[in-house]
Order: C-alpha cells, then structure tokens, then sequence
C-alpha cells in the first residue's frame, strides 16, 4: 500500500512544481512589465484597423452552410479511408453499405445544390 501512496505523492509533486513554476514566471512578469498605460493602449484593436461602428454585424448563413458541408464531407473522409484500405478483407457486404452511405451523401448534397446553397452569389 505504501509503495501505491508513493506514486500519488509523486504526481502530487509533480503538480504542485507546475503550478509554483506557473506563478512565479507570472509574479515576474508582472514585476518586470512596463506600467505605463495610455488611452491609445487601452482601446480596441484588431488586424491593424481601428473600430469605426459598432462592434456588432450581421453575416449571411451562407458561410455557416458552406463551413457545415466542409466538416460534414471531411468527416466522411475520415471514414471513407480505413474503409478503403481493408476493402479486401471486409468483403461485398461492406462495399454494398458503403455504397449506401456514399448515396445518402450525395443526395444530401444534390439537394444542398437544388436549394441553391452552393452557389457564392444570390
């Protein structure tokens, strides 16, 4: 029992020198950081464009439709490729489900086609 106390005793510490080590490196920084601050440092900035408006704007679901179909499609590669490469082993049985599910994809997309969500401009 004693030598399973031991190995929780050496994680503990393993822990404990983590977050002393995570302190101190912040305590220096903290200690070292210059403290001037200014208005120009405390207002907003992003990529180098200063805010004009509100920080609020509508975007068409259309890029959310597009990012959807990309991780729908790259999770089908996902398991299309192991599919792929025990073909031989699995047998017809597999190729017969596989080809379902490649046929539900490309419904899927036909329909996503015949609605107009793939094309760029309205």
């Amino acid at each position: 029992m004693r030598a399973y106390l031991d190995d929780y005793a050496a994680v503990g510490a393993i822990i404990l020198v983590g977050v002393l080590l995570a302190t101190a490196m912040l305590g220096v920084n903290r200690l070292m950081r210059p403290q001037v601050a200014s208005r120009a440092k405390t207002t907003t900035y992003e990529s180098g464009v200063d805010p004009v408006g509100e920080g609020w704007a509508q975007s068409t679901v259309r890029y959310y439709v597009y990012a959807f179909l990309y991780v729908i499609f790259a999770v089908d590669a996902v398991f299309l490729f192991p599919w792929a490469v025990v073909l031989d082993d699995i047998g017809r049985a597999a190729a017969a489900e596989m080809g379902i599910f490649i046929g539900i994809l490309v419904v899927g997309l036909a329909y996503a086609w015949r609605k107009g969500v793939l094309s760029w401009t309205p």
